[in-house]
C-alpha cells in the first residue's frame, strides 16, 4: 500500500449502518491450494435510510460472481477497489424491493498462502481463522463492522481423511459426504444468536479433543471440547479446569449461564494474538492452552488460567453484548481484562495478583501513555484499528472499571452490570452505555468520571501532609494533574478513587474521622474521592501525627507524588495491613536508593551497599525463616528489586548502562551479604513433592528460584553446582528452565561449559515440544552477558526458528528487543538497526506483528540525545520505505519528527 493512500478514521465520522444482514449463509469448500466461499446474505434497509447504494468490505478476494435476488449481476453493475465492492443503484435493479434483498457471492481465496494470519488461513495442516478486528473481509464480500449482527449458519466441506474435523460457531446440526466427491464431507454450524462477523470462526483439522461436561446453575449439561493435535492430548486438562472454573465463576459472581449446548477450544500453532473469543469456538494460540508439568512454567500454567477465563467471560462481555464500532474496543476488552483479574484474584493470592497487574501498568501502559501513541481508553481517531489492540485499551481500560466497581460498591456494581446485561443483551453499544447503566443502577452520578474515557495520559497526584498537635488534626493537600499528550492538552480534573489509612506509631490501622462527617468515625480503611485539581482532607481526633498508606491496592493508575521519609517507607513495609502497600513501600525505599547510587556513580564516587536496604533484606528473610505461614509469593515480591524496564520507565532520562551497573551492584551485595540465608530459604523450599499448580505450590517454587538466582551471584562453586544439579534433576519445567536461566546468565568461570552442555542437552530433550523451544530461545535472548545481540543473529538462522510464525518471532526478537534493555540498547545502535531490519521484513509478511514489535523504537523520548538520534534514524529509514502496511505506517508516522 502506498503510504500516501493511508486515512484517518474518526469517531466523529461515525454513522449507524444503511442496511442489516438478517441471516448470513456461508459455504466453505476447502482445498490444498485454494477455498471457495458462498455467502447468501438477507439484507434489509435499516430504519427511514434512503441509502440505494451497497458497499460492502472486501480485501484480496477474487470475485467470481454476484447474484440479487437470483439475478447475475454484470461486471457493469458493480465496481471493484482494494476494499469495497459497491453495487451504486439497488433502486434501479431492484425497484421498491431494495429494502430487503438476497445477496449472493461467489469468492476464491488462498489460505494456504495468507501471511498475515487474518482471515481464513493455514496453520500448518489445519486451517483456522482470526477475524478480529477486519479479517472476516478477507473471507468474502461483507459488511465488516461491529454494529452489524447477523445470525450464521456455516457449512464447511473438505477432505476427509486430512480433515475429519470440521468446526465454526453455534451448535452442529447436520453432517454427511459430499455427493459425487468421493472422500470428501461436510458439516452444518448453526449459531442461534446474533453477532458480528468478527466473531465467526471456522477450524478445520486433523484433532483429538478432551472431552468433559459443566452443568449450569439451572442444571442443563454443557458439551465442553478442547481439539488440539494428537500429540498435545496429554496437555489439556489445566485449561480444562481453568473453563469450569471459569463457568462456576462467572455464575456465582456476575450470575452469568453459558447460553449453547456446546463450547469449543482449538489450539492452533500459528496465531497473531493469545486467544479469540469467537462464540462458542475460541481460537487459542497453543501457548494459551497447553500445559504439562514438564514442559509448562508456574508462569505459562497461571496464563493458561488467565486467557482461557478472560475468553470464556467474553461470551457476556463481548458477545451476547458487543462494541457498536472499534473506538469502544474497551468496552469489551476492560470489562473482561478486570473480570479475569478478579477471577485469578481468588484463584490465587490476590495481593500479589495485584502487585503483578500493577508492574505490568506502571512499566508498560504507563510509558505507552508517554509515548507518540498515546490515546484514551475511547480514542477518537486511528489509522489501523490493529495498532489499538493496546495496553491502554485493555489494562488501563480494566483499571477504569476497577474505579467504578471501587466507587459503586460490590453490591451497586453487581447491580450495575446486571442492569447492563439486561438492557443490551444482544446489542452493540458504547462505553457510554456501560457507564450509564452503572449510573441507573446505583444512582450515582459519573458525569465527571467520564473524563477517564476520554483523555490520554497517566494523572500525577501529588499529596502533602500536616499535623495541627493542638486541634489534633491531620490534613492531606491533593492536587492532580494530567500532561499533554498527542493531540490533547489542558486536561479537565479527574474522579480519582484515593484509598488510603492512616497508621499510629504502633503499626495500627487509626479510626477515619473526616473532619463533619460523623459516619466515618469507625473506618480505618476509606475512599476519598479526589475531584477537584486542588483539594483538602481533614482527619480529626489524632493524639499524634500518623504515617498515611495512601492509594491503597492501587486504587487509581496515577502517579503518585508524596515525600516518605526512609524511616516511613521501612515502617510502611513492616506494617501496613495493605499488602499492596508494604511492596510497594520497598519498591519506592528502593528506588530511592538506586537514585542515589546513580548520582555517587556519576559524580565518580565509591558505591556502597545502604544499610537501610540491608536492614530491609534482613528483615524480609527472618520473617520467611521463621514463619513458615508468610505468603511465599509476597516474599519473592518483597525480595526483588524494580525491573530495569520500570527503572527505565520512571526516569526522566534514562541513562540504561547506569541503570544496569547499579542494579547489579545491588543484586550482587545483597546475594553476598546474605548467602547463607539465601542458601537456608533454597533448602527450605526445595521439595520432592509432585508437582502442583496451586497457588501454594507456585509460591514456594518462586521464592526456591529467587533464591537461587541470588545465590548464583557470588563466587562459591556451590552455587554453581546447585544450579547445574537443578537443572538436570528437576521434575518440572519451572525449575529446569531456572536452572538454565541461572547457568546462562552466570559470569563464573566454571559456569561456561556448564551453560554451553546445558543449552544443548535441553534443545535436545525438548526438540520435539515448539512451546519450549520458544522458551529456549527466550533465555538466551534475555541473557545479560556481552554478545547477546550477535547470539540472537546466529538463532535467526536455527532450524527451528520461523519468521512467519509470531510465537517465534516473540520468544527471539520480541524478547531481546523489548527485555534485554542492556543488549538493545547498546551505545553502539546496533540493537536499533536489528530490529528495523527485522520489521521491515515482517511487514511484508505480517503486519499487525510487524508493528507491535516495533514498540522499543518508538520509546525514544526517555533516552539520551545520542541514543535518541540512533533511534529515529531507524525510524526515518523504516518511513523512507515506499510501501509500508497500514499498520507499520501508523506507527512510525506518530514516532518520528
Amino acid at each position: 500500500m502506498k503510504n500516501a493512500s493511508v486515512r484517518t478514521t474518526y469517531l466523529k465520522e461515525y454513522r449507524p449502518p444503511p442496511f442489516t444482514i438478517e441471516t448470513t449463509n456461508l459455504h466453505f469448500d476447502l482445498y490444498e491450494d485454494h477455498a471457495s466461499v458462498v455467502s447468501k446474505l438477507l439484507f434489509k434497509c435499516s430504519g427511514d435510510s434512503d441509502v440505494t447504494s451497497l458497499q460492502l468490505h472486501g480485501q484480496l478476494l477474487k470475485l467470481e460472481k454476484v447474484l440479487i435476488n437470483g439475478q447475475l449481476l454484470n461486471p457493469d453493475q458493480y465496481s471493484r477497489d482494494d476494499e469495497n465492492l459497491t453495487i451504486p443503484a439497488l433502486d434501479g435493479l431492484l425497484g421498491a424491493s431494495f429494502k430487503e434483498f438476497l445477496f449472493e457471492c461467489h469468492t476464491r481465496i488462498e489460505p494456504q498462502n495468507n501471511t498475515a494470519l487474518e482471515g481464513l488461513y493455514k496453520s500448518k495442516k489445519m486451517f483456522c481463522t482470526q477475524c478480529e478486528a477486519e479479517g472476516f473481509r478477507r473471507i468474502t464480500y461483507y459488511l465488516d463492522r461491529p454494529d452489524v449482527m447477523s445470525v450464521f449458519t456455516t457449512t464447511v466441506a473438505a477432505e476427509k481423511a486430512k480433515y475429519p474435523v470440521l468446526l465454526s460457531n453455534g451448535n452442529n446440526i447436520a453432517s454427511g459426504d459430499v455427493d459425487g466427491a468421493p472422500g470428501r464431507h461436510w458439516v452444518t454450524w448453526e449459531d442461534p444468536f446474533k453477532k458480528p462477523s468478527y466473531l465467526f470462526a471456522l477450524v478445520a483439522g486433523d484433532l483429538l479433543s478432551l472431552d468433559d461436561t459443566f452443568v449450569t446453575c439451572s442444571d442443563r449439561e454443557i458439551e465442553l471440547r478442547i481439539f488440539v493435535e494428537e500429540k498435545d492430548i496429554d496437555k489439556c486438562n489445566h485449561a480444562m479446569l481453568s473453563l469450569k472454573n471459569s463457568m462456576r465463576w462467572d455464575e456465582e459472581v456476575y450470575g452469568r449461564e453459558y447460553d449453547l449446548d456446546i463450547f469449543m477450544i482449538v489450539a492452533v500453532d500459528d496465531f497473531n494474538m493469545g486467544a479469540m473469543e469467537n462464540k462458542g469456538l475460541n481460537v487459542f494460540n497453543t501457548s494459551c492452552v497447553l500445559a504439562s508439568p514438564q514442559t509448562t512454567t508456574d508462569f505459562s500454567f497461571q496464563r493458561v488460567e488467565a486467557v482461557v477465563a478472560h475468553e470464556y467471560f467474553h461470551n457476556w462481555s463481548g458477545n451476547r453484548v458487543t462494541c457498536r464500532d472499534w473506538f469502544q474496543l474497551s468496552l469489551k476488552e476492560g470489562f473482561t481484562v478486570y473480570r479475569d483479574s478478579e477471577f485469578s484474584a481468588d484463584m490465587g493470592s490476590r495481593t500479589v495478583k495485584r502487585v503483578e497487574d500493577v508492574s505490568f501498568l506502571q512499566t508498560v501502559q504507563f510509558a505507552e501513555d508517554g509515548g507518540p501513541m498515546a490515546h484514551s481508553v475511547r480514542p477518537d481517531s486511528y489509522m489501523e484499528i490493529s495498532n489499538f489492540y493496546t495496553v491502554t485499551i485493555y489494562e488501563k481500560g480494566a483499571e477504569v472499571v476497577r474505579m467504578i466497581a471501587l466507587l459503586l460498591g460490590p453490591e451497586k456494581f453487581r447491580a450495575g452490570s446486571d442492569l447492563y446485561f439486561e438492557r443490551h443483551d444482544g446489542q452493540a453499544v458504547t462505553t457510554e452505555d456501560f457507564v450509564k447503566a452503572m449510573e441507573d443502577a446505583s444512582g450515582i452520578d459519573l458525569g465527571q468520571f467520564r473524563n477517564w474515557y476520554y483523555q490520554a495520559g497517566t494523572p500525577v497526584v501529588s499529596i502533602q501532609s500536616e499535623f495541627d498537635a493542638d486541634t489534633k488534626r491531620y490534613t492531606l493537600h491533593v492536587s492532580q494533574s494530567c500532561p499533554d499528550t498527542p493531540g490533547q492538552s489542558n486536561k479537565k480534573p479527574l474522579t480519582v478513587p484515593l484509598r488510603l489509612g492512616l497508621l499510629g506509631s504502633d503499626g495500627k490501622d487509626l479510626p477515619l474521622r473526616l473532619l463533619a462527617d460523623d459516619a466515618s468515625t469507625s473506618k480505618t480503611d476509606r475512599v476519598l474521592s479526589v475531584t477537584q485539581e486542588e483539594q483538602q482532607f481533614v482527619f480529626e481526633g489524632l493524639e499524634s501525627e500518623p504515617i498515611p498508606s495512601l492509594l491503597r491496592g492501587f486504587s487509581a493508575p496515577v502517579r503518585l507524588k508524596y515525600d516518605y521519609s526512609r524511616a516511613e517507607l521501612l515502617f510502611l513495609m513492616v506494617n501496613d495491613s495493605d499488602g499492596f502497600n508494604r511492596w510497594n513501600a520497598s519498591q519506592l525505599l528502593t528506588i530511592g536508593l538506586i537514585d542515589e547510587l546513580q548520582s555517587d556513580l556519576a559524580a565518580g564516587r565509591d558505591l556502597a551497599l545502604p544499610q537501610s536496604l540491608v536492614d530491609a533484606y534482613a528483615g524480609v528473610l527472618d520473617s520467611t525463616l521463621s514463619d513458615p505461614s508468610v505468603d511465599k509469593a509476597m516474599i519473592a515480591q518483597l525480595l526483588s528489586l524494580p525491573t530495569i524496564g520500570f527503572l527505565i520507565e520512571r526516569s526522566e532520562v534514562a541513562d540504561v548502562d547506569s541503570i544496569h551497573l547499579v542494579r547489579e551492584f545491588l543484586l550482587n551485595g545483597l546475594a553476598a551479604k546474605f548467602y547463607s540465608l539465601f542458601l537456608d530459604v533454597y533448602t527450605n523450599n526445595t521439595s520432592d513433592a509432585e508437582y502442583a499448580a496451586d497457588a501454594v505450590s507456585i509460591a514456594r517454587r518462586s521464592l526456591k528460584n529467587l533464591a537461587l538466582s541470588y545465590l548464583m551471584r557470588s563466587d562459591e562453586d556451590e552455587a554453581v553446582t546447585l544450579a547445574q544439579q537443578q537443572f538436570v534433576l528437576a521434575s518440572n519445567m519451572t525449575d529446569q528452565l531456572s536452572g538454565l536461566r541461572c547457568l546462562v546468565n552466570s559470569g563464573a568461570a566454571t559456569a561456561v561449559d556448564l551453560k554451553r552442555d546445558a543449552l544443548a542437552s535441553f534443545y535436545k530433550q525438548w526438540s520435539h515440544e515448539p512451546l519450549v523451544v520458544d522458551q529456549w530461545f527466550v533465555v538466551q535472548a534475555v541473557c545479560q552477558l556481552p554478545g547477546s545481540l550477535a547470539q540472537v543473529k546466529q538463532l535467526l538462522e536455527h532450524t527451528d526458528f520461523d519468521i512467519r510464525n509470531p510465537n517465534k518471532v516473540r520468544s527471539l526478537i520480541g524478547a531481546f528487543c523489548g527485555q534485554n534493555h542492556i543488549g538493545f540498547h547498546d551505545a553502539s545502535g546496533e540493537g536499533y538497526e536489528f530490529l528495523a531490519d527485522q520489521v521491515l521484513v515482517l511487514d511484508t509478511l505480517n503486519p499487525q506483528i510487524a508493528s507491535r514489535l516495533l514498540t522499543p523504537l518508538t520509546r525514544w523520548r526517555k533516552f539520551s540525545a545520542k541514543r535518541q538520534g540512533l533511534m529515529q534514524s531507524q525510524l526515518r529509514r523504516i518511513k523512507a520505505q515506499e510501501e509500508l502496511s497500514k499498520d507499520l505506517f501508523e506507527i512510525v508516522e506518530k514516532s518520528t519528527i
